[in-house]
């Protein structure tokens, strides 16, 4: 399996995406925000569409697309304090009319499934490169910011008044998010991205430990999703996402039976 170049590229990859999208998740979650990855994966379809139409490069293009929709949502949160759920429906319509409208055009000129479902077998060693680069940012950013990010999840308020930059803060999470969806596109697809960055923390949470712990076991979580997932697509010849997806379920019950058994 591993002699493959095309399978390194995937387990590659799907080592980034284990650390990135559990860290940022984490933060999610606890935020009472989840579902702010599905929405963006749903804009990053959009900036697939754009890419493939325009000739670029998709991954970038639904970075920058992912981007501003994360960034539109941070602005929203103020006109829809009490209704955030709102904000996310309202980026999901405009991402998906954007997305159906450019594809039924036919001018994508490339199989569009691959990023709906993702697929081991098209990773090239460019957007390897490019999932590196957004990796490698976004982790920095995310060291960087962590202690902010840790006050403003548990206590906005408080952060505020602690001189804390919330509004800035949240503004540079946005794009983290965005990066995080974006390098997540050929492994995972667009219709499962959301369940990376929420099953391992679901399955961490339910360790009931402090916060530190169940951030390292997220990411633990993650890599065990991953990893499993593609090895299993190569051996059954499916699409990695569902694969993925399918095992991280699984991990979260493994997890809840163990917990109940040792109660």
């Amino acid at each position: 399996m591993l002699q493959y170049g095309f399978m390194q590229n995937a387990i590659i990859a799907g080592i980034f995406i284990s650390i990135l999208c559990p860290a940022v998740g984490v933060f999610l979650v606890l935020r009472r925000y989840s579902m702010m990855g599905d929405a963006l994966s749903h804009a990053s379809f959009a900036g697939v569409a754009v890419g493939l139409i325009l000739g670029y490069n998709p991954i970038i293009c639904a970075f920058i697309f992912t981007s501003v929709c994360g960034l539109l949502i941070e602005f929203l949160r103020g006109y829809y304090k009490k209704f955030a759920e709102l904000i996310l429906v309202i980026v999901m319509t405009l991402s998906i009319g954007i997305a159906i409208t450019l594809i039924s055009t036919g001018k994508t000129g490339a199989n569009v499934n691959s990023y709906l479902f993702g697929s081991i077998l098209t990773v090239s060693k460019n957007e390897l490169y490019t999932v590196f680069i957004l990796s490698i940012l976004s982790v920095i950013i995310l060291s960087i910011l962590y202690n902010q990010l840790l006050y403003i999840t548990f206590d906005e308020n408080g952060a505020k008044i602690a001189g804390v930059k919330v509004k800035v803060i949240n503004y540079l999470f946005a794009l983290l998010v965005g990066a995080t969806i974006s390098v997540s596109i050929r492994i995972m697809g667009i219709l499962v991205i959301s369940s990376m960055i929420a099953m391992p923390v679901a399955a961490a949470l339910q360790l009931r430990k402090g916060f530190k712990i169940t951030f390292i076991f997220s990411i633990i979580f993650g890599f065990i999703d991953i990893i499993v997932g593609l090895i299993l697509s190569y051996y059954i010849n499916s699409a990695p996402g569902g694969t993925i997806a399918i095992t991280s379920v699984a991990v979260l019950l493994i997890v809840l039976l163990l917990n109940k058994t040792n109660k």
